[in-house]
């Protein structure tokens, strides 16, 4: 039986938008799910964007069919609760209009002015900005981005009045107001992480200024009050708190039981992510990791890889491989690093821990003895790895007796990719049972605002089988490790 009252989740991600609806337990109910595609555009030079308006119509299309079979269950909902795909840009005329496409993180053809501001700044520079902000420069965050807009379509930047993210855009076109949360605003690269402020010093050596962004908001400060048209559409979503839209990475951490130092979020997609809530107000930014926020008072050390899923199923196309059982058993069996190869798995370039945008896949090693399961599981240990370095870096900050929880399809579905990382890592990999982790998350964050909850923690987390570590296996993973670091060091900074 559900309890009272419901959450309303809306998820809204780079290939789809869901809608869910959860109790008081954050169960999602049975049935009451909807989801609908969203489609990002790629060109050859590297774009990768989002129509705005487009994605505003699929989030009314998915509310529109989860409300309608609600029914009467709708009245019961006291919250709804939003995250986004993060670090993404759009530029609105002075009445809203969108003026550009909504640039996403994946989107490298500021590239050049990634390199050119990391020279400006120098090392120092460049490292006290990590520190103000918890982000490095990168094509993901926005400095580099309005470098290149500026730089490669002036007369459009010119025109914007204001420079905002696709969950802003939402919920002005609900709402008609222009707030942004410290979630999403910390994953941009211009707030202040001290201050909770956008950081005057990115935005005096920037062509953006500060009333071109939006004013900053918590969790604590939702919207309420939908314009005429929506609230005539859905009248029971609108005099309820809708909290200000957060980074799908914080809702995924939350929603896997990971809202406290104890517990890591080992998270594998089509991309990966490690992270760890913490005190916001660590002292230094780990060199090569990111300092974001879940709200004012939590913050999400961690690191983000380029390469995941979309690395194993680049190999199943590309090399004749056994179907997925067979191949699931063949890896289960072999040595660890037994085939004599090094890979560097950046078929898509790297980000955390050495943020080379230029990084591109390699392997070493090769002889006419080399079989297509040495490569797969060459590039499956390549990124546990890659996981690896940023796990040493996030322990320190971390107590002494803490948990990995693993989730997202790309590693759940392979046992022998779980036990490949348990073996590298050196540490217990519990997996994550719960489903809809990300608005699980979402709605723990609605339900702690309405008071049901005092921490997201104390409602339970549904884990699965454990992955135990063998000591054997990880010393060998340990020196392979060291390969990888040296052939990286070799091809990228020698």
């Amino acid at each position: 039986m559900s309890t009272s009252p419901l959450v309303l989740t809306l998820d809204i991600g780079s290939s789809s938008t869901r809608a869910l609806l959860f109790d008081a337990e954050a169960r999602a109910l049975d049935g009451l799910a909807e989801q609908r595609p969203t489609h990002m555009t790629t060109t050859p030079d590297g774009g990768v964007v989002l129509d705005a308006g487009a994605v505003v119509e699929v989030v009314a299309e998915t509310l529109d069919a989860l409300l309608g079979r609600a029914g009467t269950q709708a009245q019961a909902v006291a919250a709804v609760a939003c995250d986004t795909l993060v670090g993404n840009v759009l530029g609105v005329a002075a009445d809203g209009t969108p003026l550009t496409p909504v640039y996403t993180y994946a989107d490298t053809r500021n590239a050049l002015d990634a390199q050119t501001l990391r020279h400006e700044l120098g090392p120092d520079g460049a490292s006290a900005a990590h520190d103000r902000t918890g982000c490095l420069i990168h094509t993901s965050y926005l400095p580099a981005r309005f470098r290149w807009l500026a730089r490669c379509e002036p007369e459009t930047f010119g025109k914007v009045a204001r420079w905002v993210s696709l969950g802003e855009y939402l919920y002005f076109r609900l709402f008609g107001v222009w707030r942004v949360s410290y979630s999403v605003a910390a994953w941009s690269g211009l707030l202040n992480r001290r201050e909770l402020a956008w950081d005057a010093e990115w935005l005096a050596r920037l062509p953006v200024q500060a009333d071109q962004l939006s004013p900053l908001g918590d969790l604590d400060s939702p919207c309420c009050g939908l314009r005429a048209p929506w609230a005539r559409r859905w009248p029971m979503l609108a005099q309820i708190p809708w909290l200000l839209p957060v980074g799908d990475g914080a809702a995924a951490n939350i929603g896997s039981g990971c809202s406290a130092p104890e517990r890591i979020a080992l998270t594998m997609g089509t991309t990966g992510a490690m992270r760890a809530v913490i005190d916001p107000s660590l002292a230094q930014v780990p060199a090569g990791l990111w300092l974001y926020r879940v709200d004012a008072g939590r913050g999400l050390l961690g690191g983000a890889t380029t390469e995941g899923g979309n690395l194993y199923a680049w190999l199943r196309e590309m090399l004749r491989l056994p179907e997925a059982a067979t191949l699931e058993a063949e890896l289960a069996g072999r040595p660890p690093a037994a085939h004599g190869l090094t890979f560097l798995p950046f078929v898509a370039g790297e980000r955390a821990p050495g943020w080379r945008e230029d990084a591109r896949a390699a392997i070493t090693g090769l002889s006419l003895h080399t079989q297509p399961v040495d490569v797969v599981q060459a590039g499956l240990e390549a990124i546990a790895y890659r996981f690896a370095l940023i796990y040493q870096r996030i322990k320190p900050h971390l107590p002494e007796d803490h948990s990995l929880i693993a989730s997202g399809g790309g590693l759940l579905n392979s046992p022998a990719w779980l036990q490949i990382m348990a073996d590298v890592l050196g540490a217990p990999l519990h997996t994550l049972a719960e489903r809809e982790g990300t608005s699980r998350g979402l709605a723990l964050l609605a339900l702690e605002h309405l008071g049901v909850v005092e921490q997201a923690g104390q409602i339970a987390t549904a884990l699965g089988k454990t992955y135990l570590p063998d000591a054997a296996r990880h010393a060998v993973q340990q020196e392979a490790l060291a390969r990888q670091v040296a052939l990286y060091d070799r091809l990228l900074n020698g």
